[in-house]
């Protein structure tokens, strides 16, 4: 790989911190070999699709490097599809695009790199859907860290690829080679076990809807659980709610259903927690009150347009342990909430983050305290 793509390659960090360089040991593993393993794909226009690209990396070194075009990008995370418009703006680098859904991601593509999840789900959904769509010669290369990958990712691949095959590990990475699609057993697959799932819920009497890849999958999960018990009396009288971080929906779910006359926004980072949201409050008859956003952290939602926000905020970023995301979603309720609003909060103990929601928000207090888990109830006094 030319040195000045992979030492020009950064992603901007904030404030006076250095940039930080956002090509990884796995995205030149990726890039090197894809030439080898289907160059013919990488000649051909919109033969070629890269899925969860982080910041771009993948998208323009296939575009840079080896003169692909027309590529289809799957981005689960909004931040990496603003960093790939980012970064392509930078080089000056066109030449993809973002398909609507998997189908039209996937339909006659010959060679996909793929950046292996953490959840074997999104791996399933993906895999599952491209065994169905793509062309017969397909070959799927997946790249991971080695202290992150499982060998249940080769089980998971093996569902519907008849071959699948591991590299030698190379800068601490592998890659997990798929060929020879099954498309029969990815068909049935869609018909007896289809994305998104579905489970009916008892306790709380309502059906969850997940992606692969959302948070919790189709659970309930308990820290929800816990803010949940309580919801009822965070500020009864608002008639506009917005559920930060929605997941798969169930506390904008819930929340709807329980008080008639409230609107929810519901939004995320995540396209597939977006999608599962949506399932999950059409199924439930409060699709017409929950409407659905992919933001993030609520950063494109209007200041003043809630009278109450809730929050089940994040601590992992993929696989690395992160508070950048509750904090963002902090900054944002502050500025979403209408004046005398109230953002109620569960997060587990260990993170105490009352201080930070004192500083940020308003005068925070305790709602209910858990072993495991705090609700809090900020205001916004000005």
């Amino acid at each position: 790989m030319p040195f000045d793509f992979a030492d020009h390659f950064r992603r901007r960090s904030d404030g006076d911190q250095p940039d930080i360089v956002a090509i990884d040991g796995t995205d030149r593993f990726m890039l090197d070999e894809a030439p080898f393993l289907h160059g013919d794909a990488l000649r051909q226009p919109g033969e070629v699709a890269v899925v969860d690209d982080r910041y771009g990396v993948l998208t323009l070194g296939l575009l840079a490097l080896h003169g692909s075009s027309d590529i289809r990008v799957v981005q689960d995370s909004l931040v990496g599809e603003r960093a790939l418009t980012a970064n392509a703006g930078t080089f000056g680098r066109r030449g993809f695009h973002h398909p609507a859904t998997l189908e039209d991601a996937f339909r006659d593509v010959r060679l996909v790199l793929l950046r292996l999840p953490k959840s074997n789900d999104r791996l399933d959904e993906v895999a599952r859907a491209i065994a169905r769509w793509a062309a017969p010669d397909v070959v799927v290369v997946c790249g991971g860290r080695v202290k992150h990958m499982t060998l249940s990712q080769n089980d998971v691949l093996r569902r519907y690829f008849g071959e699948v095959t591991a590299s030698r590990g190379r800068a601490k990475s592998r890659l997990l080679i798929a060929q020879d699609p099954l498309h029969a057993a990815a068909a049935r697959a869609d018909v007896t076990a289809p994305w998104p799932r579905t489970v009916h819920n008892d306790e709380l009497g309502i059906t969850i809807a997940a992606h692969g890849g959302v948070f919790a999958g189709t659970s309930l999960d308990l820290g929800t659980r816990v803010l949940l018990d309580v919801v009822d009396d965070a500020v009864p009288s608002a008639r506009q709610a917005v559920d930060l971080g929605c997941g798969n929906g169930t506390i904008a779910t819930v929340l709807a259903r329980r008080r008639p006359s409230i609107r929810v926004v519901a939004t995320d980072v995540s396209s597939v927690a977006v999608a599962s949201t949506r399932v999950t409050a059409d199924r439930n008859g409060v699709g017409d009150r929950v409407v659905t956003a992919r933001t993030d952290a609520g950063d494109e939602l209007d200041s003043g347009s809630a009278k109450l926000v809730l929050c089940n905020p994040p601590f992992h970023d993929g696989t690395s342990v992160s508070t950048d995301a509750a904090a963002a979603m902090f900054r944002n309720a502050a500025r979403i909430l209408q004046q005398d609003g109230e953002l109620w909060c569960v997060w587990n103990g260990h993170l105490r983050y009352r201080a930070d929601l004192e500083r940020t928000v308003g005068p925070t207090r305790q709602v209910v305290r858990t072993s495991r888990f705090t609700v809090t109830a900020s205001r916004v006094t000005s």
